[in-house]
């Protein structure tokens, strides 16, 4: 085994700066820590026992959880949170000290508890929302597995804080850290194609609570740090085991059409945030308009078509209509890039804001009554064929290895494609000289300027290969929607673009692609919040701001601007700069 450190200080022995504050010296701290190692050790296994109990004598509410010593899923996630506090409360203390000594990592003890009480409580509201009178009558184990939780997060507040001087991450055989890779990917895709398949609200409220509380767990411990380093020695190995995942997803769901249409809907809405990330997230400029380029793209696709409502009587290839509805994308980029980008902050959201509405104010007017009839006004373009490469129609069900493929399936496929080419061009284009020079751009532009770096030149080129990536999603989308009007390209939908970028991790194409799945399956899946979406997501934005403000998934570097005061990330950020240049 070898050990991958982020500072070059030398540790001592446990990893940790001897100080007055260290258990192993301060017989105070050792109580502190034998207290809350105790409080903890308790609360897993109550968090444990409560899975194997009733809930509730309703057999309707949560799938079941009426029987004792046969949980439900519900039940199931309440038994993984407790065998993760036991995990990390025996990591303090305990048969797995010496290995929680040799990752000298935090404990995530702490939001793990908080996730967990929180996933309880909500399981009580749940059953309390059927029925009021049921809260008194709840099971034990309901009541159970709410005071482990709590237990669990008194643990978590009451162990020690130590200062750690660096954190170190154990390596270990690479054959164990590829077969971790791909039993995380293989979790992944169950996950997926579980949360996709439930229909009760409720259950899926608790799975999210459920991911998020272990997810902040185990990255409060330091899993996802040590990840990150084993993902970047088997980078390859990480890449075809993402795809490979991704291909195989449309087999999880038995043919179900309704999943299907919405991991297409997510798929789409990532590529285009994968876009505007190049213009937010690299580059820095605030872009309010940029659902257009998407709409441009999905214009040109459908008046080239083959559809009987389509203006133009040419029908191309449609390789051909990717690269003209991409290029002209482009070109409205330019166009609108040109002029405006002289300017920037507050003025460049407006004037890009303004460009959305005129742009969508235009598709509206091009009907053959106010201007030339293109696009048919308000009606739009309806009735767009699907697509047909070699014989293989996208809008028939395939049977491939004894699976149905419905037809959103079919249109699944080549989007993961079309997500796969962006994700390579942006990833390109970040690891560039023209990605280091928008970056420089975006932390300081007069500093940038003077320089040498040609401002204006790569303020336009993010604007122009932004707006082109946003032009092939547009061309897939409007065969996969059928139809192409004004109305889905309002102002709303960019700044859900723009929200996912900035929820994800601005600058990242994982942290991108998560906001982006946070933001277009959650209304779908959690439709009896119709009314307080806008609401939620504000929220949502607010508490990200406030415990989160560089994303769910930044990069060291983002974080460091947003905690200058951690030294600890300081050196993990000039220690990869290091490993970088080296």
């Amino acid at each position: 085994m070898s050990t991958v450190t982020s500072s070059s200080t030398s540790p001592s022995p446990e990893g940790r700066m001897p100080s007055s504050a260290d258990p192993a010296t301060d017989p105070r701290q050792d109580r502190a820590l034998t207290r809350a190692w105790a409080i903890g050790l308790a609360g897993s296994v109550l968090l444990v026992v409560s899975g194997f109990m009733s809930w509730t004598y309703n057999r309707d509410l949560l799938g079941d959880v009426t029987l004792y010593g046969n949980p439900a899923p519900v039940q199931l996630f309440a038994v993984v949170l407790g065998l993760l506090a036991l995990f990390m409360t025996l990591v303090r203390k305990g048969p797995l000290a010496r290995f929680g000594r040799r990752l000298g990592s935090p404990s995530g003890l702490k939001p793990l508890g908080i996730g967990a009480t929180v996933f309880m409580a909500l399981a009580l509201v749940a059953v309390a929302a059927s029925d009021p009178a049921m809260v008194a009558a709840a099971d034990p184990g309901l009541w159970v597995g709410l005071v482990g939780a709590v237990l669990v997060a008194v643990a978590g507040f009451l162990l020690p804080v130590h200062k750690v001087r660096r954190e170190q991450h154990q390596r270990f055989p690479a054959w164990v850290e590829i077969l971790v890779i791909v039993a995380l990917v293989a979790l992944v895709l169950l996950g997926a194609a579980y949360g996709l398949g439930i229909d009760d609200a409720w259950l899926f409220v608790l799975f999210l609570v459920f991911v998020f509380a272990a997810g902040a767990g185990l990255a409060g411990g330091g899993f996802f740090d040590w990840l990150s380093i084993v993902a970047a020695h088997h980078s390859r190995v990480l890449l075809l085991a993402a795809f490979v995942a991704a291909f195989a997803f449309p087999f999880t769901q038995g043919g179900s059409n309704a999943n299907m249409s919405i991991a297409t809907q997510v798929i789409i809405f990532a590529a285009t945030a994968l876009g505007l990330n190049i213009v937010v997230g690299l580059a820095g400029l605030l872009d309010l308009g940029y659902i257009a380029f998407l709409g441009a793209g999905a214009y040109v696709a459908a008046t080239l078509s083959e559809s009987t409502f389509a203006t133009i009587g040419w029908h191309p290839p449609f390789l051909v209509v990717v690269l003209l509805g991409a290029g002209f994308s482009a070109v409205l980029g330019l166009i609108i890039g040109s002029p405006t980008l002289r300017v920037s902050g507050d003025y460049l959201a407006i004037v890009t804001l303004a460009f959305g509405e005129i742009f969508r104010l235009a598709m509206n007017n091009l009907d053959g009554a106010h201007g030339p009839n293109i696009t048919r006004g308000p009606n739009g373009i309806p009735a767009i064929p699907d697509l047909e490469f070699f014989g293989f129609n996208f809008g028939d069900t395939h049977n491939i290895f004894g699976v149905d493929i419905p037809r959103f399936a079919n249109y699944y496929f080549l989007l993961l494609l079309l997500i796969g080419l962006i994700t390579l061009v942006f990833s390109r284009l970040n690891d560039s000289r023209i990605g280091r020079g928008w970056i420089a751009i975006r932390e300081d532009e007069k500093a940038a300027e003077a320089m040498g770096v040609n401002v204006f030149g790569l303020k336009l080129l993010a604007f122009a290969g932004g707006a082109f990536l946003a032009g092939l999603a547009g061309t897939v989308k409007a065969h996969h929607d059928q139809s192409v009007t004004p109305d889905q390209y309002q102002f709303l939908e960019s700044a859900f673009l723009l929200a996912a970028v900035v929820l994800g991790g601005m600058g990242t194409i994982g942290g991108v692609l998560l906001g982006a799945v946070v933001l277009k399956l959650l209304p779908e899946k959690l439709r009896f919040f119709s009314e307080y979406r806008l609401l939620l997501f504000g929220l949502l934005l607010v508490v990200m701001m406030r415990f989160r403000p560089e994303g769910l998934v930044a990069s060291k570097r983002r974080q460091l601007e947003f905690h200058e005061d951690d030294e600890e990330l300081a050196d993990e950020v000039e220690s990869v700069h290091v490993e970088k240049v080296s």
